[in-house]
C-alpha cells in the first residue's frame, strides 16, 4: 500500500492541470462560438421599399392609441395589456397569408403550456382602416372555432382602427405595408410585447413552434414571478436570428455537463487519495 501513494500524486496533479486547462478551453470556445448580432432589416426612404419588417427591439408602442373591438366599443392598447401579449398585424379580408397566419396560430395555441387570458394575450389589428368590427367578429369566431379546444374569448382580440391610430403602432413596430388597390403588399410576421408595451421578439412566418411562442412570452413575462425560469430559458436556449427561432444551446450545456462531471471526478480522487494516505500513515 505504501508504494501506490507516490505514484498517486503525479496522477492528482496531472489531472488538476488538464482540468485547469479544459477550463479555458471550455470559456474560450464558448465566448467564441456564441457572439451573434441581431439582423438588421432596415430599409430605405422610398415607399415600395418601406415594405417589410424593421424590428425596433426593446422599443415601446404607443399604448394611449384607440381602436374598436369586435363589438364597435372604442378600446385603449393599454386597457388589454394585462401581461405578455403577442400582436398580429394583418388585415382580415386577407385570403392568403394573414389567414394563413392566424389559423396557423389557432392550430398551436392549445399546444403551449400558459394560461390564456391570464399569463398571455393574443391582439389581432387590422391595418386596413376600411374593415369594421362585424368583419373582425366574424374571423374571431373562424379562429376560435378552428382550435377545437376551449379558448377564453377574452383573450384574442379583434381590433379595427382609423389610420393614424393603425400607422401609430405599425410605425412603432417597424411594420412597413402598401396598398396596392383592395389588397396590401404587406411581410408576414407578428411581435412580442411585454405588459408596459416593449418588444422583446419578432416571428416571422405563418407558422409557428409551440416552444418558440412559449419561450418568447417567458421572456416577455413582467414582474418577478418569471425570473428563475428566464434565468433557465436564457442559459439554456439562444434565439437563432437566421432561423428566427429559439435553438438549444448545446454548447453551453455540454461544457456544464463537462465541468460538472470534471469537478465531481477531481473532488472523488482527492478524497479517494486522502483516504488512501491516511490509511497508508496507520500501517
Amino acid at each position: 500500500m505504501g508504494k501506490q501513494s507516490p505514484r498517486y500524486v503525479p496522477l492528482l496533479q496531472h489531472c488538476r492541470v488538464s482540468f485547469l486547462a479544459m477550463l479555458m478551453l471550455i470559456f474560450v470556445s464558448h465566448g467564441t462560438v456564441h457572439a451573434h448580432v441581431e439582423p438588421d432589416h432596415a430599409h430605405g426612404g422610398n415607399a415600395e421599399a418601406a415594405i417589410g419588417i424593421n424590428e425596433h427591439l426593446g422599443a415601446k408602442i404607443p399604448l394611449d392609441i384607440t381602436f374598436r373591438d369586435e363589438s364597435g366599443k372604442p378600446v385603449r392598447l393599454t386597457d388589454l395589456l394585462t401581461g405578455p401579449t403577442i400582436i398580429l398585424p394583418v388585415y382580415f379580408s386577407c385570403t392568403n397569408v394573414c389567414y394563413n397566419l392566424q389559423w396557423g396560430l389557432a392550430q398551436v395555441l392549445p399546444k403551449i403550456m400558459r394560461k390564456p387570458g391570464e399569463e398571455y394575450r393574443i391582439i389581432s389589428v387590422s391595418f386596413d382602416e376600411n374593415e369594421s368590427p362585424e368583419l373582425a367578429a366574424k374571423f374571431k369566431r373562424v379562429y376560435l372555432t378552428a382550435m377545437h379546444a376551449p379558448f377564453p374569448e377574452d383573450a384574442w382580440r379583434f381590433l379595427t382602427g382609423d389610420a393614424k391610430n393603425i400607422h401609430g403602432l405599425t410605425d412603432a413596430a417597424g411594420f412597413g405595408f402598401q396598398r396596392k388597390g383592395r389588397d396590401f403588399i404587406h411581410p408576414s410576421g407578428c411581435f412580442i410585447i411585454t405588459k408596459d408595451g416593449t418588444i422583446v421578439r419578432y416571428l416571422y412566418g405563418t407558422t409557428f413552434l409551440a416552444k418558440d411562442l412559449t419561450l418568447a412570452l417567458i421572456e416577455a413575462q413582467n414582474g418577478t414571478s418569471g425570473a428563475t425560469i428566464r434565468k433557465i430559458v436564457d442559459y439554456c436556449f439562444v434565439f437563432d436570428p437566421g432561423q428566427k427561432t429559439y435553438a438549444f444551446n448545446l454548447l453551453r450545456v455540454s461544457a456544464t455537463v463537462v465541468i460538472l462531471c470534471t469537478g465531481g471526478f477531481l473532488v472523488f480522487l482527492i478524497i479517494t487519495g486522502r483516504k488512501r494516505k491516511r490509511s497508508t500513515l496507520k500501517k
